[in-house]
């Protein structure tokens, strides 16, 4: 399965200073969680409303068991993830408990902003089977031509390894960020706003629909 482990840990891996480094090292390629429009952000059957935003987090942060999110309903959790800009994903970690509640798989779809769980059943962009991880330590790696220019991250787990609910403690995401002009989207925000000289014989609400 194309996953890959990307422990640099060479013959130094006893070695404080290398520990500390690799951390530091880690902690700066797995920031995109600071790329992520929090306000928009959802995360679907959360037992806990809100809770899905907590395991975006730093790296250092990812085995802290005290923040994390449960599925509600079944085990199937679905994020939709908006960036503040244009990320090129080039890894991934789950971090979950050591039981049946981590998530056993993974779908990922780029650009597809607000999701459902019927939207998650067509072809993903990718998906990877996942394994235990309560460390942290395993890394998924995107296919980078296919996630280069991904400015919406959907994550579908719809199942885990054989418990009623699916309990995720840490997501990290590594790449690159850039800047992006949504242009598009300024034009089409000053278009739904109704210009009251252009339309005078109709009143209009907040959202430029006419009001009969």
């Amino acid at each position: 399965m194309p996953h890959g482990h990307s422990h640099s840990h060479g013959q130094g891996c006893g070695h404080e200073a290398t520990d500390v480094d690799h951390a530091l090292e880690m902690g700066i390629e797995y920031s995109l969680y600071t790329k992520i429009d929090k306000d928009n952000m959802e995360c679907l059957n959360e037992e806990i409303e809100n809770s899905g935003k907590t395991v975006f987090k730093p790296y250092e942060n990812r085995l802290d068991m005290t923040k994390y999110v449960e599925s509600d309903a079944d085990e199937e959790l679905l994020f939709n993830i908006p960036f503040t800009g244009n990320i090129k994903l080039k890894g991934i970690i789950i971090c979950g408990a050591n039981d049946d509640t981590h998530p056993n798989k993974v779908k990922l779809f780029k650009n597809r902003p607000k999701m459902t769980f019927d939207d998650a059943k067509v072809k993903p962009d990718q998906e990877f089977e996942l394994t235990r991880d309560i460390n942290g330590q395993i890394e998924y790696s995107p296919k980078v031509v296919t996630f280069s220019s991904v400015h919406h991250l959907s994550l579908y787990f719809p199942s885990n390894f054989g418990d009623d609910k699916t309990r995720i403690f840490y997501i990290g995401l590594r790449g690159e960020f850039s800047e992006a002009h949504y242009h598009g989207v300024t034009i089409c925000n000053y278009e739904a706003r109704a210009n009251a000289a252009d339309h005078k014989d109709k009143a209009f609400d907040g959202v430029g629909r006419a009001i009969q």
